[in-house]
């Protein structure tokens, strides 16, 4: 059964590499630890990288969870994504149980300026 589940989370993670503008990928454990990162072929996330990464994900998404804990009633505060747009791409993190997805995907809004500019 284990096994099966370990399958089902590969295919997911190369399904996820087949999106258009996906970048990178981070899986983390409770600990903020990095079990597993990966990114498309040119890009460059070394482990130290994705290490960094990780550390300010964990941080960012704790703080925000305590914000929203604050600011709304338990009921409405529970937080399963935070999606957050740079000037390099848009990050999308999730926090399911003891393990946190991010990935990182260009930002759609610089892929649409970049295909008007190209024409």
């Amino acid at each position: 059964m284990a096994h099966s589940q370990v399958n089902d989370v590969d295919e997911l993670l190369k399904d996820l590499k087949k999106v258009p503008g996906f970048k990178a990928y981070l899986v983390l454990n409770s600990d903020g630890i990095v079990i597993r990162w990966d990114q498309v072929a040119g890009q460059q996330m070394t482990y130290q990288s994705a290490v960094q990464h990780a550390h300010h994900i964990t941080e960012l998404y704790n703080k925000s969870v305590s914000s929203i804990e604050e600011l709304f009633d338990p009921q409405d505060s529970h937080v399963e994504n935070l999606r957050v747009r740079t000037n390099q791409y848009e990050m999308i993190v999730s926090s399911v149980g003891s393990y946190t997805l991010a990935v990182f995907q260009e930002d759609p809004t610089n892929r649409e300026v970049t295909a008007d500019a190209s024409e």
